[in-house]
């Protein structure tokens, strides 16, 4: 398995009170996976995300992603291993506004310390791989939506991750939009990537190999009935 965890809980202290946010959640990905986490708002599922991304840390249990503890690391292994290992896309994008379509997705590369005409080449080998090569020089005020959200998958994939986590990559994007980013990232699964995606659209399912649902911190039955892992998508 290329993602697991093991009695995984999450605690949040608001004021006086205690929230739990995940609990003894025990989850398996495999490599190569397009795992979509599946729930209602407040379910748990970004949550989730930012745990096995290292964005978080658990109030207890273990995460073990491509056989690393990243539970038990400290602030630079966990830097590390999210800068090797992890390509994040967000909801909102997280663009930075002053900067260029190429200039945003050469930027993390800068962290691996490499070099700045390398960084440049990488680039914009992203932004043609995800249609984006005629706007390089176009900051996120001058792009759609659908266009600022390509960007951000580029960006996600400059150090070659082996796990892509997408937070809602589709929420605000309209249907068609919507469609090609979920096109794209399944490219990615079939091209050897594994994707655990969060998302509260069920009409997203027909893109996953497996599915997660999420209620109230704990991993559910699918609603259906089915089975949680669906049909491989051909490759």
């Amino acid at each position: 398995m290329l993602v697991q965890t093991a009695a995984l809980a999450k605690r949040f202290q608001m004021g006086e009170n205690v929230v739990t946010a995940l609990q003894g959640v025990d989850l398996a990905v495999p490599e190569n996976a397009f795992c979509q986490i599946l729930g209602p708002s407040g379910s748990g599922k970004s949550t989730l995300l930012h745990l096995l991304g290292g964005l978080d840390r658990p109030s207890q249990g273990s995460i073990q992603v491509d056989g690393e503890p990243i539970d038990r690391m400290d602030e630079n292994g966990l830097a590390r291993f999210r800068r090797q290992k992890v390509g994040f896309i967000f909801q909102s994008y997280n663009l930075i506004t002053s900067m260029t379509a190429l200039e945003n997705v050469s930027f993390p590369m800068q962290f691996a310390g490499i070099p700045k005409r390398q960084r440049k080449a990488r680039a914009q080998e992203l932004l043609e791989r995800v249609g984006m090569a005629d706007r390089a020089d176009h900051k996120p005020g001058e792009l759609s939506g659908g266009q600022q959200q390509r960007v951000a998958v580029a960006r996600a994939l400059v150090n070659t991750p082996r796990l892509i986590l997408a937070d809602e990559p589709t929420g605000n994007l309209d249907t068609a939009s919507g469609e090609n980013i979920m096109e794209l990232l399944a490219e990615l699964q079939r091209d050897g990537a594994t994707v655990v995606m969060v998302t509260h659209d069920t009409r997203l399912t027909k893109f996953s190999t497996h599915q997660v649902h999420l209620l109230d911190g704990r991993i559910v039955p699918s609603p259906n009935g089915k089975p949680k892992k669906s049909r491989s998508r051909s490759r």
